[in-house]
């Protein structure tokens, strides 16, 4: 019954999306009133309609409902109960749905803190976030219906994937979503702003929250299903440039560019036509992210589905927004006209130079990304492009952008002197040079990646702390540092993470050591400076696996370190193995042990890897998630703190 009620509630709030995308944007025209109030109440009510859904299948996996085909095909009833829940968006169906309460869950937000607002804009964000929800609601019931039932339900499902029976990937989808279809709010700003004709300072902050909240969503996403890969996928790395972790990376880019050129558009009316562009493209990236993972278009280890048919109805709805929004840029441009006038030193040319790069790195993880499909079906050749090239073509513009953002940061609006900004900057220009000095003195080898990533990161990290420290002022620094914005201490905090990230990329690359060889029980090795033992393989049995675990200690000059204990386990339902690393994790090094398979001669196959700073690079990622926060949480950044600036006038087009 209750899957029934959820099936229903799916389809209301389907119907009401459609009433709240055509009547407000009518109103709006018109200049009802009447008909513009419809959106608040509309998407207040889609959401609830829409959570009543999800919470009705989410009820539907945690009670083993088997009579639901989507709870057979994805659970069974010995699975631990957390994954029973993340078991409801760990397939395609219950992500879609997932998809579209995170639409309705915006726009019923916006409807309820978009109250300072002009009513005809407001009414118009919403119709255009009810096209979207109109667009995957009808995707969901028409091809993708999770409320399906079987005639015959089975005694037990057929288990989830093992890959997703992890905590990590258990939280991954929910954040990676929320950033994903949070770009769909500037998107749809970027959309109703076209049909005004409307761009201005009070649009560039009612549009920087939104965007904000969709980065850190999005940044907490990738920094989770990163570390997913690096413990559960037992290779060892943090990154490997799978297509469905560039998917969600693209957006990222785009939208750190999104949040640095509205702040142009607020702070001086200049850039609105490429903002528009770049909010309308971060949601088409987002949208481009979907159609990768669950078209079946390019093959990944955590893709959701492989259907080439709901591909092209992704496709479909990919070419109606995004191309109807660009043919919508194409003829409002013009309206997007800009006031600010700036010199080419000054702090409006380098969030221009920011944005250029991000943008330029973005269409290059783009090309690498969508090439081998480009020529196969262009040249009937098969290729593939893997991390050499990402790993060659990507990081100069990290490098150029790292480089960039402390010199940005202090260059004064409109007008500066590059000779003074980078006096201002001495001091970390001296403590980057002296760390890069240390690391090639201390280094083993001659690798310049490591020096590098370690001056780079200083540059950042230094850069972001002096420029806080300078606008403290001359006079009670300490007391003043306290006193300021926390949209300040948010945009110091989210760089020196970035800096923080950068350097434990270049270090866990340049000094990581691996080591594979077949181990015999109680036969000594040594992997750098670490003496290791293999004391014994044991059997076992987990809630729904059975295991072979690797009992290794780990010592180091004699003192006991870690006993570690790596797993290769054996879901007997889904017939599927995965790799358990076991990892001792450190301040400044993990050690990663990974057990393979018995070899005929005896002993079992072995890897073993010290990654240093390792933890570093999610622990930056957090920074600039937690920066991302402070900002968001600054007063001036609220939808309506911009909304009292405006008057009580029409919205003529410029």
């Amino acid at each position: 019954m209750i899957t029934e009620l959820g099936h229903f509630a799916l389809i209301l709030a389907f119907m009401i999306a459609i009433v709240q995308m055509v009547v407000p944007l009518i109103g709006a025209h018109k200049r009802w009133p009447g008909w513009m109030a419809v959106a608040e109440p509309a998407a207040q009510a889609q959401f609830l309609f829409t959570a009543f859904a999800f919470g009705a299948l989410t009820w539907a996996f945690v009670t083993s409902d088997f009579s639901v085909r989507l709870v057979t095909l994805n659970s069974h009833s010995a699975k631990p109960m957390i994954y029973k829940i993340s078991g409801t968006w760990g397939n395609h169906e219950g992500s879609m749905l997932l998809w579209v309460l995170i639409v309705s869950l915006f726009g019923a937000t916006a409807s309820v803190f978009g109250g300072g607002l002009p009513p005809t804009l407001k009414a118009r964000v919403l119709s255009v976030q009810a096209a979207i929800g109109v667009a995957f609601f009808a995707f969901i019931l028409f091809t993708s219906n999770p409320f399906l039932r079987l005639a015959n339900p089975p005694f037990d499902g057929q288990d989830l994937n093992p890959l997703l029976q992890d905590p990590g990937l258990a939280f991954h989808p929910p954040f990676l979503y929320l950033g994903y279809v949070g770009l769909s709010m500037a998107f749809s700003f970027a959309v109703a702003a076209l049909i005004e004709g409307r761009v201005d300072a009070a649009w560039g902050r009612w549009v920087r929250p939104w965007t904000l909240a969709a980065w850190i969503f999005l940044t907490i996403g990738i920094a989770l299903g990163s570390w997913w890969a690096y413990y559960e996928l037992g290779w060892g790395g943090f990154w490997f440039w799978d297509p469905v972790e560039n998917a969600s990376f693209m957006p990222w880019l785009l939208s750190a560019a999104l949040l640095h050129s509205a702040i142009v558009v607020e702070k001086r009316e200049s850039l609105k036509s490429w903002t528009i562009l770049l909010a309308i493209l971060a949601f088409g990236f987002s949208l481009i992210g979907t159609f990768i993972v669950r078209s079946g278009l390019l093959t990944s280890v955590h893709a959701f589905a492989n259907d080439p048919e709901r591909g092209v109805v992704i496709l479909a709805i990919l070419a109606v927004f995004t191309g109807g929004a660009l043919l919508l840029f194409a003829l409002r441009a013009q309206a997007m006209e800009a006031k600010g006038v700036f010199s080419m030193v000054s702090r409006e040319s380098a969030l221009v130079a920011n944005n250029l790069l991000l943008a330029v790195s973005c269409f290059v993880v783009f090309v690498g990304t969508l090439w081998p499909v480009v020529a196969e079906m262009a040249f009937d050749r098969k290729l593939s492009v893997g991390a050499p090239f990402f790993d060659a073509a990507f990081p100069p513009f990290m490098v150029a952008l790292g480089l960039l953002l402390p010199i940005g940061s202090v260059l004064p609006w409109k007008r500066g002197k590059g000779a003074k900004t980078l006096w201002a900057l001495r001091y970390a220009m001296v403590l980057a040079l002296a760390i890069a000095g240390l690391t090639w003195a201390v280094q083993s080898g001659d690798s310049l990646l490591g020096p590098v990533g370690a001056m780079l990161g200083a540059w950042v990290v230094s850069g972001a702390a002096l420029d806080l420290w300078n606008r403290a002022g001359r006079k009670d620094k300490l007391a003043r540092l306290m006193r300021l914005p926390r949209a300040d201490w948010g945009k110091s905090v989210a760089h020196a993470g970035l800096g923080v990230t950068i350097f434990a990329i270049a270090g866990l690359t340049a000094w990581q050591v691996e080591d594979i060889r077949v181990a015999n029980i109680d036969e000594p090795f040594r992997v750098g400076p670490y003496d290791m033992v293999l004391r014994a393989v044991e059997e076992g049995r987990g809630p729904n696996y059975f295991t072979t675990m690797g009992v290794v200690e780990v010592t180091r000059n004699g003192r006991e370190i870690a006993t570690l204990r790596p797993e290769k386990r054996v879901y007997p339902v889904a017939q599927m193995p995965t790799t358990e690393a076991a990892i001792d994790y450190r301040f400044t090094r993990d050690l990663y042990v990974v057990i393979g398979d018995a070899q005929a001669g005896g002993g079992f196959t072995m890897r073993t890897y010290i990654k240093p700073f390792a933890n570093w690079i999610w622990g930056g990622c957090l920074l600039m998630a937690l920066g991302g926060l402070l900002s968001l949480s600054d007063r001036r950044f609220r939808v309506a703190a911009g909304a009292r600036k405006t008057t009580a006038e029409g919205v003529p087009a410029e």
